[in-house]
């Protein structure tokens, strides 16, 4: 599986390369700026694209920037963007292009191996890798949420991350039919018309809480 890396910080971009690596992907180029990214994107098109939000030279949006105009380019290029903080702008530009796997984690999950190279597979598979402190901070902007039941909020968080009903369930320790009652109860309260689809549903969910 073929990885783009963007990491202006190079101890942190030659540890993610080495870790990448031992996990079988091969990383075809590792730049450390915003302006290097988009081409690097072009030319390689790869599996995945590891992206840190803020790279030199202004250290603002440029990997989110990049990563966006690359997604023009080669849609439903997948992208899992790596962020010091929660930020939900960038979370909401990422999930305004339903097309492709998309992910959010804040730096420090890189921490825990298991995690990052699960979400790193799960985002190049087309599907979502979401940080539960972002999740949590996305629910918590959005005051229509107040019509969901305690339950319900905890399965749309699941959900959020990218968990599929089954995975829910062995968490919250319920059955599966009672996460898909919850769901179709979510999706009733917010307005939104259920799917079968599960990344779609995660987007979906995702970009309406987002604004």
């Amino acid at each position: 599986m073929r990885v783009v890396l963007a990491e202006d910080l190079a101890l942190l971009r030659d540890g993610l390369t080495r870790l990448l690596e031992a996990f079988d992907f091969q990383v075809v180029a590792a730049v450390d700026n915003g302006p290097a990214l988009l081409p690097a994107l072009i030319e390689h098109r790869p599996d995945v694209a590891v992206v840190d939000v803020r790279l030199p030279p202004t250290f603002t949006d440029e990997g989110l920037q990049a990563a966006i105009a690359a997604r023009a380019e080669i849609p439903g290029l997948p992208v899992l963007v790596l962020s010091q903080h929660v930020e939900p702008l960038y979370a909401r530009e990422l999930l305004s292009d339903r097309k492709g796997g998309v992910g959010y984690l804040l730096k420090d999950r890189i921490s825990n191996v298991a995690q990052f190279v699960d979400a790193v597979r799960r985002v190049a598979d087309g599907g979502t890798a979401m940080d539960p402190e972002v999740v949590s901070q996305l629910l918590a902007r959005r005051g229509p949420l107040a019509v969901l039941t305690a339950r319900e909020r905890e399965v749309l968080g699941e959900m959020a991350e990218g968990r599929s009903n089954a995975a829910i369930a062995a968490k919250l320790f319920v059955t599966e039919k009672a996460v898909s009652k919850h769901i179709n109860n979510i999706f009733t309260k917010l307005g939104m018309p259920p799917s079968d689809d599960d990344n779609r549903r995660v987007l979906a969910v995702l970009t309406y809480l987002n604004g």
